[in-house]
């Protein structure tokens, strides 16, 4: 059986270890409140990138909550680090080399494919496909149903969410990543549970809710009777195991 590890890091933040592979997903948060550098604290240590796995960070847009120019640092530890960013992302010159990638691109490189999808906000999804496992992680994608908005907008947003779920009908997912947003209220669950009805990964991992991991009790409890395993976050740093 094909395995990862992962450590849930801040947000929309995660590192994913596979047999020969080190993803990293979303990254901002580059502090931790014990001041510590551990994956533990949810915070990556230098020392993660001295490995003779291939390391490849995606950023699905350019929003300062999944945003961070400090990952570029990391290249000075180890050179050959591949960056993919969202094409949303203004690039400055003194960014290192790295791969700018739109809804719809695909690129193939050192046994992993990497395929961008649509967002509800800006920039892009991730489907990333990597030592036989199928990764998707879904940057700002969700059914944003605001209490604030129009009922215009609303429906307008859940025509877009569920076009997006649709183009995604035909791959298999075995981890999504996927926000389940406390903000929104009563209407949380929203996106959550329609993309588990309609693509049944085989983990679904919460993310997006900043620091009010509780969510992701309330959400594991409202799908509990949903044959797929979903991940409560307790904390920073916290290990999954797939």
């Amino acid at each position: 059986m094909n395995k990862a590890k992962i450590h849930y890091l801040y947000h929309d933040g995660f590192i994913v270890e596979t047999n020969s592979h080190i993803l990293i997903f979303d990254y901002f948060n580059n502090s931790s409140d014990s001041k510590s550098r551990r994956l533990r604290d949810g915070v990556i240590p230098e020392e993660i990138f001295s490995t003779e796995k291939s390391i490849c960070v995606f950023v699905s847009h350019g929003h300062e909550d999944h945003f961070n120019p400090f990952i570029f640092n990391w290249r000075n530890v180890n050179p050959d680090i591949q960056y993919i960013l969202s094409s949303d992302i203004e690039i400055k010159d003194t960014y290192p080399e790295h791969r700018l990638i739109s809804e719809g691109d695909s690129i193939q490189y050192d046994q992993i494919f990497i395929k961008a999808y649509g967002s509800t906000d800006i920039g892009i999804s991730f489907l990333v496909k990597v030592d036989g496992i199928n990764i998707f992680h879904a940057g700002d994608l969700n059914w944003w149903h605001w209490k604030d908005e129009s009922e215009e907008y609303n429906v307008e947003m859940s025509k877009a969410f569920k076009a997006q779920i649709q183009r995604l009908r035909d791959e298999k997912i075995d981890i999504a990543f996927f926000p389940v947003d406390h903000r929104l209220e009563e209407y949380y669950y929203l996106g959550g549970q329609y993309f588990i009805e309609n693509l049944f990964p085989k983990l679904f991992i919460p993310m997006h809710f900043g620091d009010n991991p509780k969510i992701t009790q309330s959400f594991a409890e409202r799908l509990k009777n949903f044959d797929i395993d979903i991940v409560i976050i307790n904390k920073r740093g916290q290990e999954i195991l797939f």
